[in-house]
């Protein structure tokens, strides 16, 4: 039976990508009741995962119970020609709160790392693009405040040849 959880179905095919510590897409696959329709990436190498997120362990194991595909050391600069994801289509992309990275010299409202954000979402933009499915959508969540509305993310989106749809605002 399929499930929807907001904008997501249990029987789209779904890449999620920058994951973190992995609690949406283990959220995601609890609701569903399953995860085999999901592949959930993160930048990590396993081992600095753990490092860097300790409360991954629960949402690693839930993921892997209910079948979901969890892959590291994935890059969304070049995602589509990861060695397993590149003979992959998709549904539904999602990369909830990208960021460039922390820099201790670096303001979020510093122009450079401004520029460092939209390179980032523009590199993420062409690789998802190739990666979906005819009439498959690409989901980002980002903030909608100063300095993270000067990231432009909708005319990124357009300038790597995608339609932007519709803004959600929770």
């Amino acid at each position: 039976m399929e499930r929807w959880i907001e904008h997501y179905s249990s029987a789209q095919k779904i890449l999620l990508v920058g994951e973190g510590d992995f609690s949406f897409s283990a959220c995601l696959a609890r609701a569903f009741g399953s995860a085999t329709n999901m592949v959930a990436t993160c930048l990590e190498s396993q081992d600095s995962l753990w490092e860097k997120h300790r409360s991954c362990a629960s949402h690693l194991d839930q993921l892997k119970r209910r079948g979901c595909l969890v892959l590291h050391d994935v890059d969304v600069y070049d995602m589509d020609r990861h060695d397993i994801l590149k003979w992959w289509k998709f549904d539904v992309i999602i990369f909830n709160f990208p960021h460039a990275g922390h820099y201790p010299w670096l303001r979020e409202r510093d122009i450079e790392l401004i520029q460092m954000h939209r390179s980032l979402l523009t590199m993420f933009f062409e690789s998802a693009r190739v990666m979906l499915n005819y009439g498959g959508e690409i989901h980002v969540t980002t903030r909608n405040d100063y300095p993270y509305n000067t990231w432009n993310v909708e005319k990124l989106a357009e300038d790597c040849r995608l339609v932007f749809e519709r803004e959600s605002v929770v």
